[in-house]
């Protein structure tokens, strides 16, 4: 009996405990601090006035060109019922970030709670990768515009375009959906982002659980997109490049006024996008406050400005519509 006892002993002070610093972190870090706002004083307010600006444009320019898109009956096309798509979601993704902006630019707190961090980090994954989905859409309408106009209408019908849309938005949704799934299980080591808004990237950082499925998955959904967004859109461009030099001035000056807009997007918002994610894995701190946080913000505010005006001011048929509309 005595034997048994001292193996009981043995075994209980032998046996490692839990980490005190994990079950620490998974009682009392129910919020995350946004570090990247510091101190900024009395210049708030002038941010504030900026940024609320800036919101009202954007709401604005997109709410006008879907409106327009959806009246007027001239612009019932593939490509502008494309560019609608593209314009809701820019919606979307500001709403994802401006509101959030302005209440922490003037309460004296910047703590998030983790449900609204994760929910916010959805709305801004799918807003990012629904607009590669749509980009990537747009070129395949561009190519097949292009390369094969006789069958233009009977490949682009209205269920292939319902279908396209709808297949970006549930593509975007149910590969995040999963991001977010694996990192609500997660518990951590520290509270504080050095960012204006949530992301994956930062909050897995600051884990103490296991990030080995949460690192898989990165690389797995990377791959994904990149395959199904980036790579059709190479394709759809190569292919419309190979036409244009077998093909008349004409053509090439239709390939040049249709494609110019979707290149100067898809660039715009790539560059934003790669902007973020050099920030998140090399360290910035040699660069100005300032220029830092405007890179990290560049993605969800020049396209949503850039686009409306681009495609307003480009296009003939949505400058004319929008002068109609506008008259009534």
């Amino acid at each position: 009996m005595n034997y048994v006892i001292r193996r009981m002993k043995k075994h209980l002070y032998c046996t490692p405990l839990p980490s005190t610093r994990t079950m620490e972190n998974s009682t009392h870090f129910k919020v995350f601090r946004l570090a990247a706002y510091g101190d900024i004083g009395q210049m708030k307010y002038c941010y504030f006035a900026v940024v609320t600006v800036l919101y009202f444009v954007i709401i604005l320019a997109n709410a006008l060109l879907i409106g327009v898109i959806c009246i007027e009956r001239s612009l019932h096309e593939p490509m502008y019922l494309f560019l609608c798509a593209l314009f809701v979601n820019q919606l979307y993704g500001s709403t994802g970030l401006f509101p959030a902006l302005m209440f922490y630019l003037l309460s004296d707190t910047q703590d998030i709670s983790l449900l609204y961090c994760y929910l916010q980090i959805y709305v801004l994954y799918t807003y990012g990768l629904t607009e590669f989905s749509n980009l990537s859409v747009m070129s395949y309408d561009r190519y097949i515009s292009i390369c094969y106009p006789l069958q233009y209408n009977n490949i682009m019908t209205p269920k292939i375009v319902l279908g396209l849309i709808l297949l970006s938005w549930l593509y975007s949704f149910f590969l995040n959906a999963i991001i977010i799934s694996l990192s609500l299980r997660l518990q951590f080591c520290g509270n504080v982002l050095d960012r204006l808004y949530c992301d994956n990237y930062s909050v897995v950082k600051l884990a103490c659980s296991n990030t080995t499925l949460n690192n898989i998955w990165g690389l797995v959904g990377t791959a994904l997109s990149f395959s199904c967004t980036i790579c059709p859109t190479i394709y759809s461009y190569v292919r419309i490049l190979q036409i244009c030099l077998k093909s008349s001035k004409e053509t090439k000056q239709k390939a040049f006024n249709t494609c110019t807009p979707h290149i100067a997007s898809l660039l715009n918002f790539s560059s934003g996008w790669l902007f973020v994610i050099l920030q998140g894995r090399y360290d910035t701190a040699h660069l100005p406050p300032i220029l830092r946080t405007i890179l990290l913000v560049y993605f969800l505010i020049c396209p949503p400005l850039f686009n409306p005006i681009m495609y307003g001011i480009r296009m003939a048929k949505i400058r004319q519509a929008c002068k109609k509309v506008l008259r009534l």
